[in-house]
């Protein structure tokens, strides 16, 4: 299994050389060269098993001979022995044909924990046989953040830098982060947005010669290990159902859609993948009216979305154009200038094969919490209603499953909850010590030279 760049500049490497490195040199993003493909039958016999299992068959076949099957299985097993809930992503019915995919049972209470548990220890495995150092560079809008840390804090060779948009991240978000104790970690709060944020951290993947020096790689969801392990609970879910579901996805910076796209490639049928933005509607505007056009990201209830520029939507784009590395480097050329692409009439055609979109406020987003609670007793956070929003809205189809990604744990977000339903939500014993701790973070503003400056001091020998 080899993995290409959407940009076309950058040679092919192998899953752990791809690992390592995150973002491809030519700017790009990583994808399988040529996608896997799991027959009918053997999608069926995903139906009941544990989802480990499942796990180690998907990610066994994106996975190739970088890493044995017996590593793999020891760091699947390692990496969920945490979860609150042995199922890992279970599925919860709410209503007819209507169902919650709870993601949320992880260290950090979100969904990011269900790829970045595994990243992180095959991260560290690649590393250890490479041989030297690493320097882990993420933005986070929320939750990439704290599970990057829950995954990589403590580990040899490896120094953690975490950017996240100061003010922009629930406390109790920004509280995961920062009162961390281990020593490799390092919290960085940009004067900015999210965007600004991103922007940084592929700016200094851009600077080649820094990159090489420090061993620069990332763990947001521009790796690629990030979306394989993600594509796993999709198969789980969709294995449930004797009908193709239509998933809805809560969206900022379309990894997690666009790894239900992977687990369709890998021979998945899905009915719809139904994009779900807040207010910050980029993807909700590109997929509707075939224009991705950036704006200025504006805080919302659902932080975790507030996203402007969707890194992920490159790899859909890529797919969708045929594999064009020609048109993605002219495209995302233009973008970088002019935060705007008018998407070909053949192109929009393929994402919408795919893809359906919706959007909603925060007066939609607390008018759902209010109802879920009032309807079930349950409460929600503020991300999962926005997607529930879009399921309540959703008109493509009937009688079919349509299962709602559910991706963070409400306790993440007690005002917004409290706001819409008057009930906090209960912390549970994890986030109660992040609460507690002392927090340890570096304010600066959103400028590449003063982050790379920080870096460098850091890895600098005392």
């Amino acid at each position: 299994m080899r993995y290409l760049s959407t940009r076309g500049h950058s040679p092919l490497i192998s899953f752990a050389d791809m690992l390592l490195a995150g973002l491809a040199p030519d700017g790009g993003l990583y994808l399988p060269e040529v996608w896997p493909r799991f027959s009918p039958l053997e999608i069926a016999n995903f139906k009941g098993r544990p989802y480990a299992e499942v796990a180690e068959i998907v990610l066994g076949e994106l996975i190739g001979d970088s890493f044995s099957r017996e590593e793999l299985k020891a760091d699947i097993t390692a990496a969920y022995a945490g979860f609150s809930d042995p199922r890992i992503a279970p599925l919860s019915e709410i209503g007819t044909d209507l169902y919650l995919l709870e993601l949320f049972h992880g260290p950090t209470l979100a969904f990011k924990d269900v790829a970045l548990q595994i990243l992180g220890r095959l991260f560290a495995r690649a590393l250890k046989r490479k041989g030297g150092r690493a320097t882990v560079l993420a933005a986070t809008s929320g939750d990439t953040g704290s599970a990057a840390i829950a995954a990589l804090g403590g580990l040899e060779n490896i120094e953690v830098f975490v950017l996240h948009p100061q003010g922009r991240v629930s406390e109790v978000q920004r509280r995961q982060m920062t009162t961390t104790a281990f020593t490799n970690v390092h919290n960085i709060a940009i004067e900015g947005s999210f965007d600004d944020a991103q922007a940084i951290v592929k700016d200094l993947f851009a600077e080649t010669a820094f990159a090489k020096a420090v061993n620069l790689t990332a763990v947001n969801s521009i790796n690629f290990a990030r979306i394989a392990a993600q594509a796993v609970y999709y198969f789980t879910a969709a294995s449930a159902f004797d009908v193709p579901p239509v998933f809805v996805v809560p969206t900022g910076n379309f990894g997690d859609v666009f790894a239900g796209e992977a687990a369709m490639r890998m021979g998945l049928p899905v009915d719809t993948l139904l994009v779900a933005t807040n207010s910050n509607d980029i993807m909700a505007r590109a997929l509707n009216d075939g224009v991705y056009e950036a704006g200025k990201a504006e805080p919302t209830l659902s932080p975790s979305m507030d996203i402007q520029v969707a890194s992920n939507f490159e790899r859909a784009l890529f797919e969708a154009c045929g594999r064009d590395a020609k048109f993605i480097r002219r495209e995302m050329g233009l973008f970088a200038t002019t935060k705007r692409i008018v998407l070909p009439p053949d192109v929009r055609k393929a994402l919408s094969e795919r893809y359906a979109a919706a959007r909603c406020d925060d007066g939609e987003t607390l008018a759902t919490i209010a109802r879920f609670y009032q309807q079930t007793g349950r409460l929600i956070d503020p991300h999962t209603a926005v997607a529930l929003t879009a399921a309540y809205n959703f008109k493509g189809c009937e009688k079919v499953p349509v299962v709602v990604l559910s991706t963070a744990h409400p306790a993440k977000f007690p005002a917004a909850v409290e706001e819409a339903s008057g009930q906090i939500p209960e912390l549970p014993p994890r986030l109660k010590e992040a609460l507690e701790g002392e927090e340890k973070c570096h304010l600066m503003a959103a400028e590449k030279a003063l982050v790379r400056g920080f870096i460098e001091a850091k890895l600098r020998p005392s």
